[in-house]
């Protein structure tokens, strides 16, 4: 069973489109990150799972319940951190707890949880007296009560210093280690990076990629970069690096080293081709494309997205030249 399963969800605002024949499974135990450009329908989607918002079209059902049939039951197995949350300027961190574990009719350690979320300090101080990050944590620990079987997060890491930042990684990991599900939106490529085993990619509505990170850059055809030192570097080298199958570009930077764009599977010939000419290999280095260039290469039109390979590259001056394959 699908931890989360949506079917065709399409939500109409008048004329705005805001979900458009949406589909989306989403395994129980899985870190699925949800990804897109603000306005995309990232928080719409997240309503429509908890029945605050109803879909024009479609279905969706968490945990084999129909969130709209079903939704108190859907209510009683999500944790939820929303987006937009409202906190008691005049309870205490404890209090809001309390009343947390008394909804969900739980046993949790409030001192524990509070602990495990790093507020164990400002427990009895008020809530309006909080920073941005402090509340985040706290409406966090509310999410957390009760050890729910699907933890919904919006924007998780608003507000949050390196530090914390870091604890919600941590917390998101123990949760899925615990056996939830762990379903969040974020706009911080390098938090969905770090977390995530899975992505889904929404643009203007529709869901343009789902997948993990990895596959989506194969996808895309995307290539590795390499930078390798070689003594000594000739054109000879140079040429014979370019002659490689699956080498789109050779640029030397005029001090020893050499960037190289190639497939993933030519690497390994990249480096060979290096000592057959006759240099020596003194070290390498390879760096995948990053996500946040994979995020713009799904959401932006097409021509106005940099070529691959060309977002990062100088322009050639007296030590650098490029030969391209």
């Amino acid at each position: 069973m699908s931890a989360i399963e949506l079917t065709g969800v399409t939500k109409r605002y008048g004329d705005v489109t805001a979900l458009d024949d949406v589909s989306l499974s989403v395994a129980e135990g899985e870190i699925f990150g949800f990804l897109g450009p603000n306005g995309a329908g990232k928080s719409t989607t997240i309503d429509i799972l908890l029945d605050f918002v109803r879909p024009t079209a479609g279905s969706a059902t968490v945990l084999g319940h129909d969130t709209q049939a079903d939704s108190l039951a859907v209510r009683r197995q999500v944790g939820v951190l929303p987006d937009g949350y409202h906190l008691y300027d005049r309870l205490t961190a404890r209090q809001h707890l309390e009343f947390a574990v008394a909804s969900k009719h739980a046993a949790d350690d409030i001192d524990a949880v509070l602990e495990r979320v790093g507020l164990a300090d400002a427990a009895d101080r008020t809530a309006g007296g909080f920073s941005k990050g402090m509340k985040q944590r706290l409406v966090l620990a509310m999410a957390l009560v009760g050890e729910p079987d699907i933890l919904v997060l919006d924007e998780p890491t608003t507000g949050l210093d390196p530090n914390g930042a870091r604890r919600m990684r941590d917390i998101i990991r123990e949760e899925r280690d615990r056996g939830a599900t762990v379903f969040f939106s974020s706009h911080i490529l390098e938090q969905v990076e770090a977390v995530c085993d899975r992505v889904g990619i929404l643009r203007e509505g529709r869901l343009v990629a789902v997948d993990t990170i990895d596959a989506l850059r194969g996808a895309l055809g995307s290539e590795a970069r390499l930078t390798l030192t070689v003594e000594p570097v000739s054109d000879a080298v140079v040429a014979a690096v370019a002659a490689v199958e699956g080498v789109s570009s050779v640029r030397e930077d005029g001090h020893g080293q050499l960037s190289v764009a190639c497939e993933e599977s030519a690497k390994t010939a990249v480096l060979t081709a290096v000592e057959a000419a006759g240099a020596r290999l003194l070290d390498f280095d390879t760096e995948e494309v990053s996500l946040e260039e994979l995020f713009a290469a799904y959401t932006e039109d097409a021509p106005d997205a940099p070529a691959e390979g060309e977002a990062d590259a100088p322009a050639p001056d007296d030590e650098a030249t490029e030969v391209r394959a």
